[in-house]
């Protein structure tokens, strides 16, 4: 499982390294073969060992394209996925386009997220982060099902 937050900075060729903490799990899970798309909900990206990823596009794939919100997932999360290996460093090259659809520039913040990671820019975080802390949407009532009954 993937948890936690770091700041990352991007170097001039695009490229991050993965922190050391994670480094193992990933290559016991893929080898250091990554899959990275964008995420149809935030302006991020979503990054996933190869493995998972494979379950979640044969997931995708089994889905009905005649329903035009499936084919738009489908088409965004298929379409932008985009195969990486770490370097010998432990580093991935971030592509440019999906760079550019993230905002990510020098400084971004990597997000575990379970099984996978959200790349966020470090200023789109920032703003995300506190819109989401400061928001008054705390009422019982308007949550799901599944969280009411967590306790945490």
């Amino acid at each position: 499982m993937f948890r936690g937050l770091t700041a990352i900075t991007v170097d001039e060729k695009g490229r991050i390294a993965i922190p050391a903490r994670y480094r193992p799990l990933l290559d016991e899970q893929s080898g250091g073969q990554l899959v990275l798309t964008i995420s149809t909900m935030d302006p991020c990206l979503l990054l996933y060992t190869l493995p998972e990823w494979e379950a979640i596009e044969a997931k995708l794939s089994e889905l009905s394209s005649f329903n035009p919100m499936t084919r738009r997932v489908q088409r965004l999360l298929i379409g932008h996925a985009t195969e990486l290996q770490m370097d010998r460093s432990k580093r991935i090259l971030l592509p440019p386009l999906l760079r550019g659809h993230a905002h990510i520039d020098t400084h971004m913040m990597l997000v575990g997220q379970g099984n996978k990671f959200e790349l966020w820019s470090q200023s789109n975080w920032e703003e995300a982060s506190k819109q989401w802390l400061d928001a008054d949407d705390n009422s019982a009532d308007d949550l799901p099902a599944e969280l009411a009954g967590l306790s945490l």
